[in-house]
């Protein structure tokens, strides 16, 4: 499996980021690591095993980056109107910077132009940053796999609620999201999958509310629960991984 590693300022968030590359060719994947995590994470918890019949077979690229967690989501006993000012730094670094980045070296290795979308992937609080991007840029991404996410932002922030919180809080919102608005087509025009156990450490509830709000919004998404033996870890990721990205694929 190709491997590249890099380093980078990164004028939004005014600090020098890492990321690392896995696979040579074909459609290009965003994973973001789990709660605190960093970009190693993808390899060093074995999630490389789990996509490398896609990657070593050139039909994936993925992307690992660094969360920002500690300063943002985790860090509850901050100011919160500064970590969610600093969680959108972030999600500029992604759309703004990693995102032109991804597209570049995706459309060289496969000798494409323009290639427009990436697929958001991940677990955990991972799952939740990559719903969120997806929903609020499905003009940058065209693919969502999010597993045990939770997709209100009342996790990391409690009752503490403006703009920004709003804005990056799906089940928030979405809500609001009126009918006739162009991302509802957008949403359709791409796969999301949505998928949760019912087992420890799992929290089933926010992915209802969820599956209830895009329902109303005639917003189509695979939202699938697995059973109560599912529990909130790597193990059964794999297994959703190797059940869900054919789909994801076209497969």
């Amino acid at each position: 499996m190709e491997t590249q590693y890099f380093k980078q300022y990164s004028p939004a968030l005014n600090r020098d980021m890492e990321w690392k590359v896995y696979g040579h060719g074909g459609r290009p994947v965003l994973y973001i690591p789990c709660q605190d995590g960093r970009f190693f994470d993808f390899e060093n918890f074995k999630m490389t095993d789990a996509w490398s019949p896609w990657i070593d077979s050139g039909q994936v690229m993925v992307f690992a980056v660094d969360t920002l967690d500690k300063e943002t989501w985790s860090d509850r006993g901050g100011d919160p109107g500064w970590r969610i000012w600093r969680y959108e730094q972030w999600i500029r670094y992604l759309t703004e910077e990693m995102v032109p980045f991804i597209r570049g070296m995706v459309n060289e290795r496969n000798g494409w132009e323009g290639y427009p979308g990436v697929i958001a992937f991940g677990c955990s609080l991972g799952a939740t940053h990559a719903a969120n991007l997806f929903f609020r840029r499905p003009d940058l991404f065209d693919g969502l796999l999010a597993l045990s996410g939770i997709y209100t932002a009342e996790y990391g922030f409690g009752s503490y609620m403006n703009e920004l919180v709003y804005y990056n809080s799906p089940v928030h919102s979405l809500a609001n999201l009126p009918w006739d608005h162009p991302y509802i087509q957008m949403y359709n025009d791409r796969k999301m999958v949505l998928c949760v156990g019912q087992g420890s450490w799992e929290m089933p509830d926010s992915t209802r509310q969820l599956h209830g709000i895009l329902q109303d919004k005639g917003i189509n998404a695979w939202v699938d629960y697995w059973g109560h033996d599912c529990s909130h870890d790597w193990i059964w990721w794999y297994k959703q991984v190797d059940y869900f990205v054919p789909y994801l694929l076209g497969q």
